[in-house]
């Protein structure tokens, strides 16, 4: 199981900081730029890893519709000819810049209500090689995760949220699973800034042992 320091780093922001957030509201998700099929793979993955968070999904937002946007496509670029885009996400195209020069395959942005919980979420993905190589399982099971939480930038970097079983079939890490029911726990914060959240985070996953 993750220690207090592992799920500190886990939120920590690049600045030294400590955010967690999580998702105040159901999820509603709509996913752009993919065939039917796999569609249904999306949106069955956000399902199955709110349902083993304790969160919820739902069909609609009542203030914004979908609250869970993907996007899929093949170049950065394509992002500038999207209707009102720029009105979801600020200064786009100096977002759009600096992805085309770091050659990133993924983005998200989140907005927050007033309680600091995930309103909203973006998620862009440049479906590049690397993307290609997964399985849309896998690539579903990911984002989803992904999602959850406002994970800070290295979080999943060096090791990703998902394992592979002896048949081949894959499931959120053990770890990564017992994290997000720990934090979607309702005794637990929508929000925090400061490190000692990680302390209770941790706890909470011991004490579910």
């Amino acid at each position: 199981m993750l220690t207090a320091s592992e799920i500190e780093r886990m939120f920590t922001r690049t600045d030294g900081s400590y955010v967690f957030a999580r998702w105040g509201r159901p999820i509603c998700p709509v996913v752009f730029g993919v065939q039917d099929e796999t569609l249904v793979i999306m949106k069955s993955a956000i399902e199955a890893v709110c349902i083993a968070s304790g969160h919820s999904t739902d069909e609609l937002d009542p203030e914004l519709g979908s609250n869970l946007m993907m996007f899929f496509f093949s170049d950065w670029e394509e992002l500038r000819a999207v209707p009102d885009l720029d009105q979801m996400i600020p200064q786009l195209d100096s977002v759009v810049d600096r992805l085309v020069a770091a050659q990133a395959n993924q983005y998200r942005a989140f907005r927050f209500d007033e309680q600091g919980a995930i309103q909203a979420c973006f998620v862009f993905l440049r479906v590049d090689e690397a993307l290609q190589q997964l399985g849309a399982d896998s690539l579903a099971l990911s984002q989803a995760v992904q999602a959850m939480f406002l994970w800070s930038q290295e979080a999943f970097q060096s090791r990703s949220p998902l394992a592979v079983l002896d048949n081949g079939t894959t499931v959120m890490r053990p770890e990564v699973a017992a994290l997000l029911r720990a934090g979607y726990d309702r005794v637990m914060p929508v929000r925090a800034d400061d490190a000692s959240h990680a302390l209770r985070l941790a706890a909470r996953i011991e004490g579910a042992l």
